[in-house]
């Protein structure tokens, strides 16, 4: 008669975590939903890179209509800047990369709002990253000590260096990321010509 109950006893006792609980926070999996460092990188596009190779990715990704040369300006500054600007298709509005020496150090991407949505890309970003070091109706904020990625409305994604970015300390009119990028680049000019004054 006590073997039956043996059984039951072997049988309960050999059911996963009967003995040892195993919590999803102690036991890590590759979809822990634990946030993941921030990424300074967007597809084959990474921050610190030189034109060349911005230039290579440009052209082998077919999200973007890169035009070569003609998509690349060089900023009226002593600080050796560069400006690429370009259109993309689907998804992606424009884009705009930032150059400091040679090396890119922002990168702005404006999101077709038909195609995708604020919300949908915050969320994204929420639960790759956690939740935003900064929250404001005008933007969402993730940062460490290296990178800063920000989600500004009506919708544009921007990848920031920060080492660069502070060594800058760029003002609003230097900072040619984003829809106001066309205006930002006729006050530079504005500025050029008043200084041959």
């Amino acid at each position: 008669m006590r073997y039956p109950y043996f059984l039951i006893l072997i049988c309960f006792l050999s059911l996963p975590g009967f003995i040892y609980p195993q919590s999803s926070e102690t036991v890590p999996t590759e979809n822990s939903g634990e946030p993941v460092p921030l990424s300074r990188s967007f597809r084959h596009i990474f921050l610190g890179i030189d034109l060349e190779a911005l230039k290579t990715a440009l052209r082998a990704d077919n999200i973007f209509y890169f035009r070569e040369d003609r998509d690349v300006s060089l900023m009226p500054s002593d600080r050796e800047q560069t400006l690429v600007e370009t259109q993309g298709f689907s998804f992606i509005r424009r884009a705009f990369f930032q150059l400091r020496y040679g090396e890119v150090f922002v990168m702005s991407f404006t999101l077709n709002t038909t195609l995708v949505d604020h919300y949908s890309v915050f969320s994204s970003l929420r639960q790759r990253y956690g939740e935003p070091s900064s929250l404001n109706p005008q933007e969402a904020v993730w940062e460490n000590d290296d990178t800063r990625i920000s989600i500004e409305r009506p919708l544009t994604v921007k990848y920031i260096d920060k080492y660069n970015f502070d060594m800058l300390k760029l003002s609003p009119a230097e900072i040619l990321v984003g829809p106001s990028a066309d205006g930002a680049r006729e006050l530079l000019n504005r500025n050029e010509f008043l200084e041959g004054f």
